[in-house]
């Protein structure tokens, strides 16, 4: 039997063991999305405020304060250690270290800015779409409230 024979014996007995109807694996048994589901962002200007000071507050501060405990320490070990393999390896160790942690502070601090960033983005984007839609609003008060053109 040549490859063309048996995969289509192959696909014909897949096509057997399927029926013609659809069945899902499973499904969301929550409330669907949209008006009276849950809404499509989960936070609030005052979450993202809140989020970001937490960064600024103890985040920022406690990876600093940790930093320096290690750094202590480490300086510590690496004098003692000199001249011993055991004190070049904890040299690499704590320059290494030393690296992370600076990637680390600018990621918590580029987060902390997208946090306060993205409130300010919102906002201007709302008033952008706003002033596209302006021309469209009926006026509330004047002589076209009446929205036919003061007929």
């Amino acid at each position: 039997m040549g490859f063309d024979e048996e995969w289509s014996r192959l696909r014909s007995q897949a096509a057997e063991q399927q029926g013609t109807s659809m069945r899902l694996n499973g499904a969301d048994e929550g409330p669907p999305p949209g008006p009276g589901g849950q809404a499509d962002l989960a936070s609030t200007p005052a979450e993202k405020k809140a989020a970001a000071n937490t960064i600024e507050n103890e985040l920022e501060p406690s990876t600093k304060k940790a930093t320096d405990w290690a750094d202590e320490a480490s300086a510590t070990a690496v004098k003692e250690f000199d001249g011993w393999d055991t004190g070049a390896g904890l040299k690499k160790v704590t320059e290494t270290w030393d690296k992370q942690v600076k990637v680390l502070m600018g990621r918590l601090s580029s987060e902390k800015n997208a946090l306060r960033g993205a409130n300010l983005y919102f906002n201007n984007n709302e008033l952008d779409i706003n002033s596209q839609f302006s021309p469209l609003l009926t006026p509330r008060t004047g002589p076209y409230a009446s929205g036919l053109n003061g007929l």
